[in-house]
């Protein structure tokens, strides 16, 4: 595409992504954006959830921002008081694209689905969360027929906006690396196995006991646990289980924690391996970026984006899971031959490059 187009993504953060994983993919693809030549504003509430709780992890927090700001100058990212949206109308008024990511207040939704008339852009809405299958009432929320188009982050979601919500123009978009900031870093090994993911609402409580906490005590491997939300019964577990909690990790230290260890897990929540099947999360794609072997409890890659036993292997359930893992770290050529196969498949279908073509393709697809 050799116009250059004003493009506006909105989303919950740009700054924070403390239990916000979609923020990893928005700032890298809003970056291969800019690369190609278009302008890209990034807007965020002045003072999301998300931001307030990093704000909170103290000196941790605060340098989480500074890393983020350095990382990416680039990104022009503007913020908004959720209570006062009038000012939008001038940030607006010369865009061509508008993105609007489903983290966002319906309210400012609907604002925004308001001025396109008026001023003119195209809307599309970007969903890349499990809300669409299991609370659909917050979804119908927003006006969804008045954008010209929904981006799904996979088939399943895709076929849901068509079948429930009779939206006519749909794309499967899947989410991707910003390998940019992840890739094979060489790395001392710290770790035999490391799992990078939230606790949240019992959501995969059962699947971490079974396929995490279960494993590395029998193999009584040293193991390290990130993500944020954990109560104090989670962490007990992880004491009783001899795994190290290493609480919020910055996604921008992501690469490292990978790097320094022998193998990853993937634990998707329940509704990734059963109604949304074929949906990896975010941290599918970081992990292999990385060249880290990838072990994965159950999910059904049902469209095909990686190839199951080659780019990772697959645990049928906790005792498959201490088997592999035990098999993995006494075998370096294994190891080494899954990451490689996974790390290729990243680099030929899945990085925020792949991802901002197809966009654009979109777009123009849009003018037709």
């Amino acid at each position: 595409m050799s116009q250059r187009l004003r493009i506006c993504i909105f989303a919950h953060s740009w700054r924070s992504d403390w239990n916000h994983g979609n923020a990893h993919f928005l700032r890298g693809l809003a970056s291969a954006l800019v690369r190609r030549g278009h302008e890209v504003r990034c807007y965020e509430p002045e003072d999301s959830w998300s931001l307030r709780n990093l704000r909170a992890e103290g000196e941790r927090g605060k340098s989480a921002i500074v890393e983020f700001e350095k990382t990416f100058p680039e990104l022009d990212i503007r913020t908004y008081s959720e209570q006062g949206l009038a000012p939008l109308l001038e940030e607006l008024h010369d865009v061509d694209i508008v993105l609007v990511h489903e983290w966002n207040a319906p309210r400012v939704v609907n604002y925004i689905l308001g001025l396109k008339k008026t001023l003119g852009f195209c809307a599309l809405f970007h969903d890349t969360h499990h809300r669409a299958y299991t609370n659909p009432k917050q979804i119908m929320e927003i006006e969804l027929a008045q954008f010209d188009g929904v981006l799904a982050f996979g088939d399943t979601l895709q076929r849901i906006y068509r079948d429930a919500f009779g939206i006519r123009r749909v794309w499967t978009f899947h989410e991707a690396a910003d390998v940019a900031h992840f890739s094979v870093m060489n790395a001392a090994t710290v770790d035999d196995v490391v799992w990078v993911g939230n606790w949240g609402d019992d959501e995969r409580t059962r699947e971490l006991d079974e396929f995490v906490f279960q494993p590395v005590s029998a193999l009584q491997c040293r193991a390290t646990v990130y993500g944020v939300r954990y109560p104090e019964h989670a962490r007990e577990r992880l004491r009783a289980a001899n795994i190290r909690y290493g609480g919020y990790l910055p996604n921008l230290s992501a690469a490292r924690a990978y790097s320094e260890s022998m193998l990853s897990l993937h634990i998707p929540r329940r509704f990734y391996s059963n109604g949304l099947s074929g949906v990896p999360t975010i941290r599918v794609f970081e992990t292999l970026a990385c060249g880290i072997p990838l072990v994965c409890a159950p999910w059904s890659d049902t469209e095909g984006l990686f190839r199951a036993e080659q780019d990772y292997l697959i645990a049928r359930n906790g005792e498959a899971m201490r088997a592999t893992i035990a098999s993995l770290m006494r075998d370096a050529q294994a190891r080494n031959q899954l990451a490689a196969q996974g790390l290729a498949t990243i680099r030929n279908r899945h990085t925020c490059e792949h991802r901002a073509e197809q966009l654009l393709g979109i777009v123009e697809e849009l003018k037709q």
